[in-house]
């Protein structure tokens, strides 16, 4: 069964390049085995709703659809995608869980609709070759399909596969998904050292898109590249912008939150991330600016974290390592801890963020060969950030010492 065009992909076209794979959140419980109801009428836990939001409602229709609908799959594509839309808004990953549910119902071969959300989950928990798979087989069903496509892209970026990710730019390209061609080919070319034509590409995605959450992911992503080409006053703009859309999405926040902090403003920080401690990604960032405030706040909001990272390992999970690194090193002040995290991680995503913090942390442990897999990623790929360009410098230069 194929699945062309899907009106949810319409809605955000561009979620799966939204996702910047490393910041995905954590699990927000404690305890480290899970429990399985005897019942399935037992509620566990009611997530929070904000309020006005009228999503409770539109989940409760998706999950009655789907009961009515038998074996259809489509029904449960939608309550699936709804859900792994949730958990990217909130930071909230157990919304992935209620996916990953929705989409065990059903027996192998998956059609496209759900092998191309099963790859979406599986990236999720950093499951990239699982995911590709999901992917290329959703493809092999459906060639027109745009998103999988998207999504490939996404993954060969975060492993700085930038060849592999043209690829599917071009895909994207010949299947007239002009935006998207624009954001995928943006993005490829600003990590491949070329900011001032990725930027441009960026640029005429966005004046061709008229979607409030694809102008959304746009305006974030050009904010970035701003900040990367040095550009602090019209990469706020970018960001407010986007914030002026009033959708929430933890990676804007994130992104707005992290150019803050290099910004010297963990004030602002405080306040526009207040209310958001159930995110992990916005959490670490909460405790850094508290932090840097002295605020009565930082020793709790650190330990959250702590016990967060603790019930993660005694799951097993270790799909977050950058974010721990960061943590070790900015507000635990275990340079030794965070350099062990923050290679790690580097062997399974590559991204910007991830080459900064293993080359911060390599500085700061005073164990700068162990960064060399970075320094060679700037080199190789040309990557225009001074910011990184003068840690490589730095950690090049202590090498040599």
């Amino acid at each position: 069964m194929t699945c062309p065009k899907l009106t949810s992909f319409r809605r955000s076209v561009l979620l799966p390049l939204l996702l910047s794979l490393s910041m995905v959140t954590l699990t927000l419980s404690a305890d480290a085995a899970p429990r399985r109801p005897s019942d399935d009428s037992e509620v566990l836990e009611r997530l929070p709703a904000r309020a006005g939001d009228a999503s409770a409602r539109e989940l409760v229709a998706l999950r009655a659809a789907m009961a009515a609908a038998a074996n259809d799959p489509q029904p449960a594509a939608r309550l699936a995608r709804r859900y792994f839309d949730l958990a990217m808004a909130r930071g909230d990953p157990r919304y992935v869980g209620y996916a990953e549910a929705v989409i065990g119902r059903f027996p192998e071969p998956l059609p496209a609709a759900l092998l191309t959300i099963r790859g979406m989950l599986r990236q999720y928990r950093h499951g990239f070759a699982a995911a590709l798979d999901d992917f290329a087989a959703a493809l092999a069903q459906d060639p027109e399909l745009a998103e999988a496509h998207a999504w490939r892209a996404a993954i060969f970026l975060v492993q700085a596969d930038y060849q592999a990710a043209r690829q599917e730019c071009a895909a994207l390209q010949a299947l007239d998904e002009t935006v998207l061609h624009g954001a995928c080919s943006g993005l490829a070319q600003a990590y491949g050292g070329q900011l001032d034509s990725g930027y441009d590409s960026l640029q005429q995605a966005l004046a061709s898109s008229r979607d409030p959450g694809n102008r959304l992911w746009l305006l974030t992503r050009l904010g970035e590249v701003a900040a990367w080409r040095g550009q602090p006053a019209l990469a706020e703009r970018h960001y407010r912008e986007a914030l002026a859309i009033g959708r929430d999405d933890g990676y804007l926040l994130a992104a707005w939150g992290d150019f803050l902090l290099d910004g010297g403003r963990p004030a602002e920080v405080a306040e526009q991330l207040a209310g958001w401690e159930s995110s992990d990604t916005l959490l670490l960032r909460l405790a850094e600016a508290a932090a840097l405030l002295n605020s009565p706040d930082a020793a709790r909001l650190a330990q959250a974290l702590d016990d967060r990272f603790d019930a993660a390992r005694q799951r097993g999970d270790t799909t977050h390592r950058a974010e721990e690194a960061r943590h070790a090193l900015h507000l635990r002040h275990d340079p030794q801890r965070a350099l062990r995290l923050a290679a790690e991680n580097y062997a399974v995503q590559r991204e910007p963020r991830d080459a900064r913090i293993l080359l911060e942390a390599a500085i700061a442990a005073g164990k700068p060969a162990v960064a060399q897999p970075a320094r060679d990623w700037l080199d190789s790929s040309g990557f225009a950030d001074q910011r990184l360009r003068r840690l490589g410098e730095k950690s090049a230069a202590a090498v040599q010492r």
